[in-house]
C-alpha cells in the first residue's frame, strides 16, 4: 500500500515540474502565471490528500479512540471518587455517632468510678477511725493501768515510810515473832504416829 502511494507520488511529480515557472524565465505578471500556480497547488495538495489520507485518517481515528477512551476512564474515576467519598462522609457520619457514644461511656464509666473511689474513701475514713478509737482506748487503759501501778507504788512507799516512823524496833520484832507463830500454826505438820 505504501509502495503503490510512493509510485503515485512518483508519477505525479513530473507534472509539477511541468508547471512551475522555469529560472531563467522572468516572472510574468499575467493570470497564466497564477493560474499555473493555483494548479500547482490542487495537484500537490490532492497528490498528498490521496497518499496521506488514510495515514492521517488512522491516525485521526486512533485519537478518537484514545480521547473516549480517557473520558470513560475519567467518567469511571469520577464515580469511583464520588462512591469514595459517599462512603467517606458516611463513615464519618458514624464516627461522630461513635465519638458521641464513646464519650458519653467514658463520662458514665468517670461517674461510677468517682462513686466507688468516694465510697472506697469513706470506707478508709471509718476504718482509720474505728482503729484510732482502739488505739485511744488502749492508750487510756495503759495509762489508766500505769498510773494505778505509779499510785500503788507511791501509796505503799508512804505507808512503809509511815510504818517506819510509827513502828519501832521492838514492834517490829513482835510483828515478825507473830507471823512466825501464824505462819506455824498454819502448817503445823500432823503427827504421824
Amino acid at each position: 500500500m505504501v509502495r503503490k502511494r510512493a509510485l503515485a507520488v512518483l508519477l505525479i511529480a513530473p507534472l509539477f515540474l511541468f508547471f512551475a515557472p522555469a529560472a531563467e524565465e522572468p516572472p510574468s505578471s499575467g493570470s497564466s502565471g497564477m493560474l499555473g500556480n493555483v494548479v500547482n497547488f490542487v495537484i500537490l495538495a490532492g497528490a498528498l490528500l490521496v497518499v496521506l489520507r488514510k495515514p492521517i485518517r488512522d491516525l485521526l481515528d486512533k485519537r478518537t479512540r484514545d480521547i473516549e477512551i480517557m473520558i470513560v476512564e475519567a467518567q469511571e474515576a469520577r464515580r469511583d471518587a464520588l462512591a469514595k467519598l459517599e462512603e467517606a462522609q458516611k463513615r464519618a457520619a458514624l464516627l461522630d455517632d461513635e465519638i458521641a457514644r464513646i464519650r458519653q461511656d467514658a463520662q458514665v464509666q468517670g461517674l461510677r468510678e468517682k462513686e466507688r473511689i468516694r465510697a472506697l474513701g469513706e470506707k478508709e475514713v471509718e476504718r482509720i477511725r474505728i482503729f484510732a478509737e482502739q488505739e485511744i482506748d488502749l492508750l487510756l487503759k495503759a495509762g489508766i493501768q500505769e498510773l494505778k501501778n505509779y499510785t500503788a507504788e507511791l501509796a505503799a512507799a508512804l505507808a512503809e515510810t509511815r510504818l517506819q516512823q510509827r513502828i519501832t524496833q521492838e514492834d517490829h520484832a513482835g510483828l515478825i515473832d507473830k507471823s512466825i507463830e501464824r505462819l506455824a500454826e498454819r502448817h503445823e505438820i500432823p503427827d504421824s504416829r
